[in-house]
């Protein structure tokens, strides 16, 4: 994609009908180096990854945690990346990503739903590779709220994620929504919750079924709280 210009591109990016601000870019990246980066995620050493009941990981950059991130050097093909999201101008100047977690979903595979938290600068940005996810979000309320009111979190849209693609969330929706990826091995469309279909690179239809194929997210943040140690390891 050319980002001569990406202030003003991301401008032509926002999801609409939905609270602010989210930006989807399609085709953020080439095919080309798609496989690129999934050759190095799946080139890092055996330790670099965490198995998790439903998913796997890797940290890069360091673990975050409510005491300080000791930080670690990010190896160039993840720095390249931050640095094409850093020229969008979403991050202030001294707000730049320190930390890059990447998550492998095979098909059936999800996450609960959950928001990113007070550990991070209130912007996550998340490139997609592999394969398409559906992106579901469910207003957030306290405990209290639920029990009292009885309200029952239902949910009230959803984004598409297409591979290649790079999202953007920020301000209110970052705050008062989680997000959740369901445990399925396909997606039906539904044009009335999925928002982001306009902006897709395909035309999708209602009931349009996707099967889900194994799928590796980039999710780049900042850490504000971070040790002044920097370890430094293999690229």
């Amino acid at each position: 994609m050319d980002l001569d210009d990406p202030t003003h591109l991301l401008n032509t990016y926002v999801v609409h009908e939905i609270p602010p601000l989210a930006h989807y870019i399609t085709n953020f990246i080439t095919k080309a180096e798609e496989e690129e980066i999934i050759k190095k995620v799946y080139s890092a050493p055996q330790p670099k990854w965490t198995q998790l009941k439903n998913r796997r990981l890797q940290n890069w950059g360091g673990i975050p945690h409510e005491n300080g991130m000791i930080a670690e050097e990010i190896p160039k093909w993840l720095e390249d990346q931050i640095d094409r999201i850093v020229a969008f101008n979403v991050f202030d100047e001294n707000k730049r990503p320190n930390h890059v977690l990447i998550n492998e979903y095979s098909p059936g595979q999800g996450i609960m739903p959950h928001t990113d938290g007070p550990l991070f600068h209130p912007i996550v940005t998340t490139i997609s590779c592999g394969s398409h996810t559906i992106l579901k979000f469910y207003k957030r309320y306290d405990t209290q709220e639920v029990i009292k009111k009885k309200v029952i979190p239902k949910c009230e849209f959803s984004f598409l994620l297409e591979p290649r693609s790079l999202l953007i969330l920020r301000e209110y929706l970052y705050h008062n929504y989680l997000h959740t990826i369901e445990e399925k091995s396909a997606d039906v469309i539904s044009q009335k919750e999925t928002k982001n279909l306009s902006l897709c690179s395909d035309v999708f239809l209602d009931d349009n079924i996707l099967k889900r194929s194994k799928r590796i997210s980039l999710t780049i943040r900042h850490v504000p709280k971070t040790t002044k140690i920097k370890l430094r390891f293999g690229k």
